[in-house]
């Protein structure tokens, strides 16, 4: 997974932690709040250890880092060791360049960098993003789960859109493109909101696709243009079962919602915290360790 927070500078140092499945997403929360990017990597499956690393200028952000490493160590019982290692500014491009080719995804995407000038690819929506600044770059199984997603419920024609924590707005985007309605991306990140609106242009979607900033569902935008009858939602596990009954309260009847950002193994949790606000679960979709769910809400029940 990629997450942009702020733009490279000259000096960069990438920083991680590896520590064990369970605490994967309290220091990816924690090393997302300052770093440029962030990777997530499986370094040994048996014993499943998981390498989470960032990308950042060299002294930037140094108090609150600690501060989120601590609440993160605090939250996942896991102490780890954060490491640091100085990143020359062209090789990372270089290999964030390297790391970013043109990417079929599902049937009908094909997601690419903005340093590459692929042809249109007959019956697939192109969507390009910048590589070096993508929160949601089409790689990682979340990512790629939610277009896949969508593909499944095109046919309902979902006429009221939301993204929710739309990082680089791939989904927003996908969704306008692919449905051909409006789209509102929303993320509590200022640099997130200005990073789509700018793919949005870049993708001649400006017209379809609305960024604002906002917390979440208590954001203004959000309320006043609910019901919904798709919403996106991919975040982490524990901030979408602490957002279930907001989310079945805004969503259609009949509407459906994709979620994502979970590992499989979150998947129980995440469904249980939404089937008691009346979600059903349509699908399952699996994107290696990743999930995604497509649920829906019932039109003779309510929140």
């Amino acid at each position: 997974m990629t997450v942009t927070r702020r733009r490279h500078a000259t000096d960069l140092e990438t920083i991680a932690v590896t520590v064990r499945e369970a605490s994967v997403e309290a220091y990816e929360s924690a090393i997302g709040m300052i770093c440029t990017t962030v990777g997530i990597f499986e370094v040994d499956e048996a014993e499943r250890f998981w390498r989470v690393e960032g990308v950042k200028d060299v002294g930037y952000g140094e108090d609150a880092l600690a501060s989120a490493l601590a609440i993160a160590a605090l939250t996942s019982g896991e102490d780890a060791t954060l490491e640091r290692t100085l990143t020359e500014t062209e090789g990372w491009l270089a290999r964030t360049y390297e790391s970013f080719p043109a990417q079929p995804v599902g049937e009908r995407f094909l997601v690419q960098g903005s340093h590459l000038d692929t042809a249109p690819e007959a019956g697939r929506i192109t969507i390009t993003l910048d590589a070096g600044v993508a929160f949601g770059s089409g790689e990682h199984g979340s990512t790629r789960g939610c277009l896949r997603a969508l593909e499944l419920i095109a046919h309902r024609k979902p006429r009221r859109i939301l993204d929710l924590g739309c990082g680089s707005g791939i989904l927003a985007m996908g969704a306008a493109a692919l449905l051909k309605r409006p789209v509102l991306a929303t993320d509590i990140d200022p640099w997130s909101v200005r990073v789509s609106a700018e793919n949005a242009v870049r993708n001649q979607l400006s017209r379809r696709v609305t960024c604002r900033l906002g917390n979440g569902w208590s954001t203004p935008a959000i309320r006043h243009a609910a019901p919904y009858d798709l919403v996106f939602a991919n975040i982490l596990a524990r901030p979408l079962c602490l957002m279930a009954h907001s989310l079945a309260a805004n969503l259609a009847p009949g509407g459906t919602a994709i979620l994502a950002g979970l590992l499989n193994k979150q998947v129980r949790m995440v469904l249980a915290a939404h089937r008691r606000q009346g979600l059903v679960l349509e699908k399952h979709l699996r994107e290696g360790d990743w999930g995604t769910l497509i649920l829906r809400k019932p039109y003779d029940r309510k929140p």
